[in-house]
């Protein structure tokens, strides 16, 4: 067992037998539908909460994890002896940053390291993932925060959003925006600067053009790729997610291309079938 344990939240959106097989402590998001409110991931599961925001026509809100949450997960594992990281959704998205700082503040110093990811989904995955062979090849939570620090404006994160229902309902697009892009066909391309999700480019017609364009921004870039690991991670997309991995696989050096499902915070923001590649560039 490692003298390190590697946190993440619930929108890491690594695969549930990752979290398992790698020892990676988990810490949901909630999802609130009226008065009922859900742990991501574990009181409600993707297809639950399209169900739910179809029968009730309106999205859900989603909130981080309280201070109080941090500590009761982080408790455990310092009472073990060992020392944490923690990375977290982008601070630009959420306040699951500064509720974690603000935990780790409860225990002896330099116990628990907290680190801003400043991207989602496998944005956060593929740091996580790296923090935790760092942590098994015997580094201290310095020397993984600095890795990590290092590694955060490599990684590569783009989506591809099927409908701009789930961004009109949740008010980042207006109704006219909406009525022209579904008639239009255009479909919005996601990627993650400086923390931020940022609308980088439209695609018009087919879902298929899309994702094709995606997968060639990608492959332009396979000879700057780092080789550990790419992930395509989506929500309700699973077919499309196959091809683009039997893709990658074929014309990448990865030595992975994993699938993952987005979890219920991605999902609510996004809206079903939508589909991103995300890996780390080397420097």
């Amino acid at each position: 067992m490692s003298k390190v344990k590697v946190f993440a939240d619930s929108t890491c959106d690594l695969p549930r037998e990752w979290l398992r097989d790698y020892d990676i402590g988990l810490i949901p998001l909630y999802v609130t539908f009226g008065d009922k409110t859900y742990k991501d991931g574990l009181d409600i599961t993707t297809p639950q909460l399209y169900a739910e925001v179809d029968k009730t026509g309106s999205l859900p809100k989603t909130a981080a994890p309280s201070p109080a949450d941090f500590i009761q997960a982080f408790s455990p594992s310092i009472e073990e002896g060992r020392d944490i990281v923690y990375i977290s959704l982008s601070s630009e998205l959420s306040s699951t940053y500064q509720n974690a700082v603000i935990a780790a503040e409860e225990f002896p110093k330099g116990k628990i390291t907290v680190i801003d990811s400043l991207n989602l989904s496998t944005g956060i995955g593929l740091q996580v993932m790296k923090a935790v062979k760092a942590a098994e090849q015997g580094m201290s939570p310095q020397e993984i925060a600095a890795l990590i620090e290092h590694i955060k404006p490599l990684v590569e994160t783009e989506f591809v959003i099927d409908s701009l229902d789930y961004l009109y309902k949740g008010g980042r697009c207006s109704g006219m925006q909406n009525l022209v892009g579904s008639l239009l066909k255009i479909r919005p391309v996601i990627k993650v600067i400086d923390g931020k999700m940022t609308p980088a480019y439209k695609v018009r017609g087919k879902r298929e053009k899309a994702l094709e364009q995606m997968l060639s921004n990608a492959l332009e870039k396979r000879d700057h790729m780092d080789n550990d690991l790419i992930f395509v991670t989506h929500s309700l997309a699973e077919e499309d997610a196959r091809k683009l991995k039997h893709i990658l696989e074929e014309k990448t050096r990865a030595r992975e291309v994993a699938v993952s499902d987005a979890g219920c915070v991605i999902s609510s923001h996004c809206g079903a079938k939508t589909i991103g590649i995300l890996y780390v560039k080397k420097e």
